[in-house]
């Protein structure tokens, strides 16, 4: 597995070419408090997307009254990319009486704004002492060097002097911790106006070549979700519940696809229906120089009786340089 960083301008200018070999994650700062934008955010995002690495966002939070943690949040989301996979309230110090309250109120205004997962980054120390409701975040990430965290939680940020490629500094790096795998955290996030943090599949409906709620296979050989993110190995050749779908031309694809496990669009091509068989799909080939028939039909698994159906060929020594044969 590679490597998961959070990154902010205290990295320096990283060479995301260099990153992008090493990272599996990058969780990038977008702001100190609402004073202070993250200097190098924009352009992390930039080299981000360019090289493929999926990436959330965060906020160390300066919040110091419930209508100051609306404020914050507001400006959190509105300089955050939208192609963040997630949006993370970093709190390490106690900033107002009430933490609690402004927990509450900051997670909750990212929501009704359209942030789709949501998580806390809560020092060690004040995990206990802060009276938050952790169950309102969708995940919990605690920072604790030497030893595991005594608290629950999905990401563990275990070491402040980690490396990386294409930076010239000191990194955080974090492992998976809990019983979230990568690909919940990096699944392609929907749009907030497809409300697809709580879809539930219309079973039945018309969906392109799926109904609703029908099961679909990602192929082994599929390279990017439809938001242009690579896509993890482990997730491939797996079957995912259909819950959305959109007219959408890309290549050979004219719809793309919202699985359900995922919160991930993929396109259509890069999916089959379960259990559908690919024996009525048709495939062709051009006659080369020196092919023959018992060569091309040992190469596509069938045979020259076969093949000579298929092309009402007569003469099985017959064939032409360029002529389009069907071998499926």
């Amino acid at each position: 597995m590679g490597k998961i960083a959070d990154i902010s301008h205290h990295q320096g200018i990283v060479d995301w070419s260099k990153a992008s070999k090493e990272l599996d994650l990058a969780i990038l700062r977008v702001q100190d408090g609402s004073n202070v934008a993250d200097r190098q955010y924009k352009n992390n995002v930039a080299g981000a997307k360019k090289y493929g690495v999926p990436f959330g966002s965060y906020a160390f939070t300066r919040f110091v009254s419930v209508a100051d943690a609306k404020k914050e949040a507001q400006d959190f989301y509105n300089r955050s990319d939208k192609a963040s996979k997630f949006w993370v309230a970093d709190i390490e110090v106690k900033t107002m009486g009430d933490m609690a309250a402004g927990a509450k109120a900051f997670v909750g205004e990212l929501r009704r704004l359209g942030a789709g997962k949501v998580g806390i980054y809560i020092a060690h120390h004040l995990y206990n002492s802060l009276g938050i409701n952790y169950k309102q975040f969708d995940f919990v990430w605690i920072p604790r060097y030497g030893n595991k965290p005594v608290y629950a939680c999905d990401l563990w940020q275990h070491t402040s002097s980690g490396s990386l490629a294409g930076v010239n500094a000191r990194v955080d790096l974090n492992t998976l911790n809990g019983s979230k795998k990568l690909d919940w955290f990096i699944g392609a996030t929907a749009k907030p106006s497809d409300d697809s943090h709580n879809s539930k599949p219309s079973t039945g409906k018309k969906l392109g070549k799926f109904k609703a709620g029908q099961k679909g296979v990602l192929s082994k050989n599929a390279d990017r979700y439809a938001t242009g993110e690579k896509i993890p190995t482990g997730v491939k050749n797996k079957a995912y519940t259909v819950i959305q779908a959109k007219k959408e031309k890309h290549g050979s694809s004219s719809y793309k696809y919202l699985l359900k496990e995922l919160n991930s669009w993929v396109w259509g091509a890069d999916i089959k229906v379960q259990g559908a068989s690919n024996s009525s799909k048709k495939e062709y080939y051009t006659v080369k120089s020196g092919d023959n028939l018992t060569a091309i039909a040992k190469k596509y698994k069938t045979s020259v009786s076969k093949l000579r159906k298929l092309n009402k060929i007569k003469n099985p020594n017959l064939i032409k340089v360029g002529q389009k044969l069907r071998v499926k």
